[in-house]
């Protein structure tokens, strides 16, 4: 890709810059993370190196625009939502689609050609997008265009349209806005939204302060912010993970040393697995302990994606990385042999290591359900949902959201007919 933005001053222009630093939060943010007003701000880099927007700069552009161009018209929580879905904020995020061979671009993932509609036939002028695609990478530009044919689905062949339809509709279009394939879209949705405060609009021109809501300055560590992986794993699986070469350049890229490796944090200071970490704990675990089984890294990797979304203490009612809970983690230890790592308390489930082993001897255990051989489909479901609740008629939004997981790790096969993927 041609396009690069090292700063925020390279993707906005200077009153868009002047209305970030008026906002509380975005000034403490960046004040925290050691910016200075008249300088350059630096864009945040995920583990993976990619370019984002944290959730406090997301929120601010999505408000600032909507302030600007679409005042009560666009919700700037939908906004929001969308673009964790879309891109987990990414700035140089794009998709190309095999079959309309097109690709979305940006935060919103917006069609070049849809922007090109609104600017040229819906009267949406703000920022000129003809002949020069790659200004949907800038926020305020994609989040613009994207709040744009938001506006334009709510009111679609003048009808007004619920918040289901149009979320709908802006993933898979208008036909497929009732279509069964965009309903795990809305069902996700909707969980995402929730996780957002809601701090409605501006009061004079700011953002309400959130301090909960801030992320974890990009300061050198005071051991007072971070949760550490010495501290959820044993020194032979640091010893492991700092054996893989792509730990070991991810690590070192970041600054880390033995002895005191941090986890990554999310805005709410939550510990997570990067990719390139949670692939490593599948693959060392694997080798060590599945080695004869039929368990790919990938599969589990897609999982936690799906029950946790990597974080290590786990999302909701699902425990730890993999989503296990105590009494089925005991018995695959105490009933099915698998005793590698001790599980006591479920406290035990909150280290990626343990969680990861039990995801994997539960996986290989539903692969060989009732004494015969399993399909990944029925392997996944019953992950996700319980043996016991397998409908391999229905394709439910669970398998739709772990299938799209996978492509993640650059495995996407989808032969239901055998165990191939496992």
């Amino acid at each position: 890709m041609a396009i690069s933005f090292k700063f925020w001053d390279d993707c906005v222009d200077h009153l868009d810059m002047e209305a970030l630093w008026l906002i509380p939060d975005i000034s403490t943010e960046w004040t925290n993370a050691g910016e200075t007003r008249g300088q350059k701000v630096h864009l945040s880099r995920d583990p993976d190196g990619q370019k984002y927007l944290t959730q406090n700069e997301m929120r601010a552009v999505a408000e600032i625009t909507v302030r600007r161009h679409f005042p009560s018209k666009v919700d700037p929580d939908m906004i929001c939502a969308i673009a964790e879905l879309e891109s987990d904020r990414q700035i140089l995020a794009s998709r190309y689609n095999k079959k309309t061979k097109d690709t979305t671009l940006g935060i919103m993932q917006i069609l070049p050609k849809t922007a090109e509609w609104l600017n040229s036939e819906q009267g949406y002028i703000a920022y000129k997008v003809q002949g020069n695609e790659e200004v949907l990478y800038r926020p305020f530009v994609n989040v613009y265009f994207a709040a744009a044919y938001l506006k334009w689905l709510s009111n679609f062949e003048e009808k007004e349209r619920s918040e289901e339809f149009v979320v709908r509709a802006y993933r898979g279009g208008t036909k497929k806005a009732t279509h069964k394939s965009t309903l795990s879209y809305w069902k996700r949705y909707l969980s995402v939204k929730e996780t957002f405060t809601s701090r409605k609009a501006f009061d004079g021109g700011a953002l309400m302060s959130d301090p909960s809501l801030l992320a974890a300055p990009a300061a050198p560590d005071t051991g007072t912010t971070y949760t550490y992986w010495d501290s959820r794993a044993s020194p032979e699986d640091m010893e492991d993970m700092w054996s893989h070469p792509d730990i070991v350049k991810e690590w070192t890229k970041s600054g880390e040393k033995r002895g005191k490796v941090r986890f990554s944090h999310d805005a709410a200071k939550k510990p997570y697995l990067s990719r390139v970490e949670l692939r490593a704990v599948a693959e060392i675990i694997l080798l060590r302990h599945f080695a004869s089984r039929k368990v790919k890294a990938t599969i589990l990797c897609a999982l936690a994606e799906v029950v946790s979304m990597r974080f290590v203490d786990g999302v909701g009612e699902r425990t730890g990385l993999m989503g296990i809970d105590f009494p089925t983690a005991l018995r695959l230890h105490k009933e099915l042999g698998n005793k590698a790592y001790k599980v006591e308390t479920a406290d035990y489930l909150h280290k990626p290591f343990v969680s990861m082993y039990f995801g994997a001897a539960y996986m290989a255990w539903l692969s060989e359900y009732e004494g015969r051989e399993r399909t990944p489909q029925f392997v996944v479901q019953a992950y996700l949902g319980g043996p016991e609740n397998v409908n391999l008629q229905e394709t439910g939004p669970l398998w739709l959201k772990f299938e799209e997981a996978l492509s993640n790790y650059g495995d996407v096969k989808r032969d239901t007919g055998s165990c191939s993927i496992l």
